[in-house]
C-alpha cells in the first residue's frame, strides 16, 4: 500500500474512533411523561414527588437488570456457491441477554417524570415551580 492511502485509512480510523467516542458522551435528554398523569396531585404532593425523583438521581440510578430469552423462525434464502445455486431455507434464532435499559434510559425516564412534574406545577398555579437538575457524568 502506497504511503498516501495508509495515510488515508489512518484518518478515517481516527475520524471514526472520534465519532464514537464523541457519541458516548452526549448529555441525555428527556422522555416525554404527559403531565396529565399529575392533575390530581396537589402542590406539595408535586413538589414531594420531583424532590424524591431528585434524591434518587442524586443517589446514583440503578436501572432494574432484566435478562430473557428470545426464539424466532424465520425462512431465509440466497445464492450458493460452489454449483448449489439459490435456494430457500429455515433459520432458526436464540437470543439471550440483557434488555437495553441502562443507566441513560433511566435517567432519560426521570427527567421526563420530572419535566412533567414542573409543567402540572406551572398548570396549578403552585407558588413553587421545581426545576431539573442534570448530574454530572
Amino acid at each position: 500500500m502506497s504511503s498516501l492511502k495508509m495515510n488515508a485509512v489512518k484518518l478515517a480510523t481516527a475520524m471514526i474512533a472520534t465519532l464514537v467516542l464523541s457519541a458516548c458522551a452526549t448529555t441525555v435528554k428527556p422522555t416525554y411523561v404527559s403531565p396529565t398523569q399529575y392533575q390530581a396531585m396537589n402542590c406539595a404532593q408535586i413538589s414531594a414527588e420531583f424532590n424524591r425523583i431528585q434524591q434518587y438521581i442524586n443517589n446514583g440510578v440503578t436501572p432494574a437488570k432484566r435478562t430473557g430469552v428470545g426464539v424466532g423462525l424465520g425462512l431465509g434464502g440466497g445464492w450458493g456457491s460452489g454449483g448449489f445455486g439459490w435456494g430457500i431455507g429455515p433459520s432458526i434464532s436464540v437470543n439471550m441477554g440483557q434488555s437495553s435499559n441502562t443507566k441513560n434510559t433511566e435517567l432519560s425516564r426521570l427527567y421526563g417524570e420530572q419535566d412533567a412534574l414542573s409543567q402540572a406545577a406551572q398548570f396549578k398555579n403552585c407558588p413553587y415551580v421545581p426545576k431539573r437538575q442534570e448530574v454530572k457524568k
